[in-house]
């Protein structure tokens, strides 16, 4: 059973004069890394936002392991079932690293004591250690801010990553880093990562590329 599917899905905005997804299908599974590439406007930000339940279809379906996510409790499954990654990070600045991580655990209603003790090796994970847990997000360099909004996606157990240009404020080394943890993620773990890009370098090591061309989905490799 595929992790994700998209079934003949177009997606078109309110007062548009075409859609800005058109008849798209693709499956995706655990274990492996995919790029969606293409030019700004092309419709790969509106599909990810419908594979995350942040929008419905027009037209079509949207399944996540069998079910559509127009019966499901879409709350729920933002919260439990997948995750996002973000190009500009979005995490708390008043919070501490170790805070930021513990939030989406807390929010499920793990005790902090508890939170804490998961949020720890989730850190040291992606190579944040511990002299830096109690530090707020803007004493970090933009790699280690984007590594820790990486192991705060991870924090809910959610083994679906949808993650939208997370290499695009980072530079050549910190890119690399971040694809390398993604890549081990699917390969090493078991998870599903999808990451909408315009990095070459980020396709390039993907398992399996789409291309978005004005709202068309096809499979690149």
């Amino acid at each position: 059973m595929s992790n994700l599917v998209l079934d003949n899905v177009s997606y078109k905005y309110r007062n548009a004069e075409s859609a800005a997804v058109k008849t798209a299908s693709c499956e995706f599974e655990e274990g492996q890394f995919y790029a969606i590439i293409g030019p700004s406007g092309s419709g790969k930000s509106t599909m990810l936002s419908m594979l995350a339940g942040l929008d419905l279809p027009t037209s079509g379906e949207v399944r996540f392991k069998d079910e559509s996510l127009s019966g499901l409790d879409l709350d729920r499954y933002r919260r439990e079932s997948i995750t996002m990654i973000f190009q500009a990070f979005h995490l708390f600045p008043l919070m501490t690293v170790l805070e930021n991580v513990c939030y989406p655990m807390e929010l499920c209603g793990v005790h902090p004591k508890k939170a804490k003790e998961r949020a720890k090796p989730l850190l040291e994970s992606v190579g944040i250690g511990e002299e830096k847990h109690n530090r707020f997000p803007a004493n970090l360099s933009g790699g280690e801010q984007q590594r820790v909004a990486i192991a705060r996606a991870l924090a809910t157990g959610a083994k679906t990553v949808l993650a939208d240009e997370p290499t695009g404020n980072l530079d050549a080394a910190n890119t690399v880093n971040v694809i390398e943890i993604l890549r081990a993620l699917a390969h090493e773990k078991g998870y599903c990562v999808v990451v909408v890009t315009h990095d070459p370098e980020v396709s390039d090591m993907a398992d399996i590329v789409y291309r978005m061309k004005d709202g068309v989905l096809t499979r690149e490799r």
